[in-house]
């Protein structure tokens, strides 16, 4: 039966031409559809804004092997998402999980989903899908090799992000119960900080780590990737309305207004404890500001944003100098970024999630939010975490059975821009230099360095 959907499936989406699937109706609205357009574009733009952010925060022997990370999840992410992670997410299933009804794109086309065409959506949470996966390679950067964290990233978009996605968006339990998540805290963040956390654990720390400053070797690619990371999430959060309306552009206001505040609150705690103010802490507070207002950028004041952005830095800002302290090598901090700052973001959406009145010919906002709906993001905060965490686990362990996931201490010492992609970031690296004075060893992923 399986086969006979898929071969079904495969036919409608190579043969059938899209204007097919067009059908006259009023209920497309230009305006949603071109808003949703350019967000999609934004979004698109983030995971490149992501490869920069990243690329600068490591040494820069694997400073191309760390942009590539993002790069690939491009590929890999956004095919699988069109064969079958929408189907996953999107399908009516269960409370649990999608179907197959829509793998391949099957009965996909451009009929209205709600006011844009249902392709159009297909394409907006696709870009969700790739963001989420790239987000994870922040932890196993410089030592992860390249093949099994491909395998890795394809099959999480498949087994973890899908299903919480349907969880939240998709008709599933957590959405059904009334958790609020408008642009993916839970979803998007606290999914891939936990496992960020796990894959660290599994792979172990880097050769290096607590003998020797692991430091970045570009910050100018990390403010670069930060400022790109905030322009494309105005369409990650703006264009989560699914429409150019007020809540669109209350998200995007918002959206301005959290990572500002969280610039402003890391400054101070900054020059509070260290007397310096630096390039990396400010591009790091735009960062968590930004996860921080996701679930919240549509259900909240712009003064509850200011809110969000101010307290929702903290506790990142200490973990961080927590971690670096431990035996934790999660290399660029993205549980203490994404997962700390998604987790901060999905509770202050149940204290400060607010209702749009429309009272005597004047819109407002009015205060809503609850003890009971802070439990409800609570549950739906600890529902994702643990399910991220043990599948994460699994799969991982799975990979290993295959294939080495990390890489060789010789390896990982001649860097993995050398080993992984045989190039390097630029010309007069380490690994040229090690090449040169015939430092690597004599064969290395098949390179002979004789």
């Amino acid at each position: 039966m399986l086969l006979k959907i898929l071969y079904s499936s495969a036919g409608l989406f190579l043969l059938t031409p899209l204007w097919a699937f067009a059908q006259e109706s009023g209920s497309i609205n230009g305006a949603d559809t071109g808003w949703l357009l350019a967000s999609t574009a934004l979004v698109l733009l983030m995971t490149p804004a992501l490869a920069f952010f990243y690329g600068g925060l490591v040494r820069s022997k694997n400073a191309l092997n760390t942009m590539m990370m993002s790069f690939v999840a491009l590929g890999i992410s956004g095919t699988l998402w069109a064969i079958a992670g929408y189907s996953f997410a999107f399908g009516s299933g269960n409370a649990f999980f999608g179907d197959v009804s829509a793998i391949l794109l099957a009965g996909v086309g451009l009929s209205p989903n709600g006011t844009i065409p249902d392709l159009l959506f297909v394409g907006f949470q696709g870009t969700f899908a790739i963001i989420t996966a790239a987000l994870i390679s922040g932890a196993v950067v410089e030592r992860m090799r390249f093949i099994p964290y491909i395998l890795f990233i394809g099959l999480w978009g498949l087994f973890v992000y899908a299903p919480v996605c349907h969880w939240v968006w998709g008709g599933g339990w957590l959405g059904d119960l009334g958790a609020l998540d408008f642009a993916g805290g839970a979803v998007v963040h606290v999914n891939a900080g936990i496992a960020a956390v796990v894959a660290a654990k599994v792979l172990g720390p880097r050769k290096d780590y607590g003998r020797e400053a692991l430091l970045p070797h570009n910050v100018p690619f990390v403010l670069l990737g930060a400022g790109l990371l905030w322009f494309g999430w105005f369409g990650f959060n703006g264009g989560s309305a699914l429409a150019a309306d007020g809540i669109a552009a209350l998200a995007l206001v918002n959206t301005l207004l959290a990572p500002a505040a969280g610039v402003f609150v890391w400054t101070l705690l900054d020059h509070i404890t260290t007397k310096k103010v630096t390039a990396v802490g400010i591009a790091t507070g735009i960062v968590v500001g930004l996860v921080a207002i996701t679930p919240a950028a549509g259900f909240v004041s712009p003064g509850g944003a200011l809110i969000v952005g101010a307290v929702g830095v903290i506790p990142s800002y200490f973990i961080i100098k927590w971690r670096t302290r431990t035996s934790l090598d999660d290399s660029l901090d993205v549980f203490a970024a994404h997962g700390m700052g998604g987790i901060m973001g999905a509770l202050l959406t149940g204290v400060l999630a607010t209702t749009a009145i429309n009272s005597g010919g004047s819109d407002g906002l009015m205060y809503s939010g609850t003890f009971g709906q802070l439990g409800i993001q609570a549950l739906s905060v600890v529902a994702v975490a643990v399910f991220s965490g043990v599948v994460t686990y699994i799969i991982l362990k799975v990979i290993g059975l295959i294939t080495s996931l990390r890489a060789e201490n010789a390896e990982e010492g001649l860097g993995m821009d050398i080993v992984a992609h045989g190039e390097e970031a630029y010309a007069t690296g380490e690994g040229a230099v090690l090449l040169n004075e015939k430092e690597a060893p004599s064969s290395v992923n098949g390179f002979n360095h004789n």
